[in-house]
């Protein structure tokens, strides 16, 4: 898609670096340049990719996509207590418009792998279930595994509480005695311990390793590190294209 000409106060608005009436002091300041030149207005119309603020183009100006490594005890949500994942993030990036949000949720006792994208189309892409997007998750259990568990998930029968449709039917690969690794194709609330819980045994501790075919160790992103992406390279990587 072309760049179109925005008004200079809209796009560091959207961007997330200040208020529109903030623009025109920066302008007056000099701190703002078009295409090398003084800017002339907060109203002027430019192309965002020509546009540096104290000598720095902007940041993300045409979208914002990234693989996260959500750390334990980091909450997805903005208006939750306690520590949230944009902590870790440039602050700016709270103020973007369209927002930043993540694709999907871990919750707080769960870590790893976490897409955020201002890309609904890429969000959807993600999380349709036409599309069949795998999820893998690492997990440990307070019980040795008893034997059944891969048949079972792997049969589209189990039922959890409160559900009225089985899981659809998951690969369990045993890693060791209360270890394994487990791919779904659906995402449901707390959707793995449910299903452990429902097998009667109890998840300690759970990780995302993957989306799709993209592993989390193939980034080598450790805890709270990110890393950024074009929407539909990542889309790409994910699908193994």
């Amino acid at each position: 898609m072309a760049e179109k000409k925005e008004r200079l106060e809209k796009i560091l608005s959207n961007l997330g670096y200040g208020a529109r009436k903030d623009v025109g002091y920066w302008v007056r300041s000099g701190w703002i340049t078009v295409d090398g030149k003084p800017a002339k207005a907060a109203s002027q119309k430019v192309l965002a990719s020509q546009v540096m603020l104290e000598g720095k183009p902007l940041d993300h100006p045409h979208g914002l996509t990234l693989v996260y490594h959500k750390p334990l005890g980091a909450v997805c949500s903005r208006k939750e207590d306690g520590r949230l994942i944009y902590a870790d993030f440039p602050e700016r990036w709270l103020g973007r418009k369209p927002a930043l949000s993540s694709v999907g949720r871990l919750d707080k006792e769960t870590s790893g792998m976490l897409v955020l994208t201002d890309d609904g189309a890429l969000n959807h892409q993600l999380t349709s279930p036409k599309h069949d997007i795998s999820k893998t998750y690492a997990i440990t259990l307070a019980e040795p595994l008893k034997g059944h568990e891969t048949e079972k998930l792997a049969s589209g029968t189990l039922m959890l509480d409160a559900d009225d449709r089985p899981c659809k039917a998951a690969e369990l690969e045993v890693t060791g005695e209360n270890t394994a690794n487990l791919v779904l194709h659906e995402g449901r609330y707390h959707q793995v311990r449910r299903m452990f819980a429902a097998l009667g045994n109890h998840v300690t501790a759970l990780e995302r390793i993957q989306i799709g075919v993209l592993s989390l160790d193939s980034l080598g992103l450790e805890a709270g590190e990110y890393q950024t992406f074009e929407s539909d390279k990542l889309l790409q990587m994910v699908v193994g294209l």
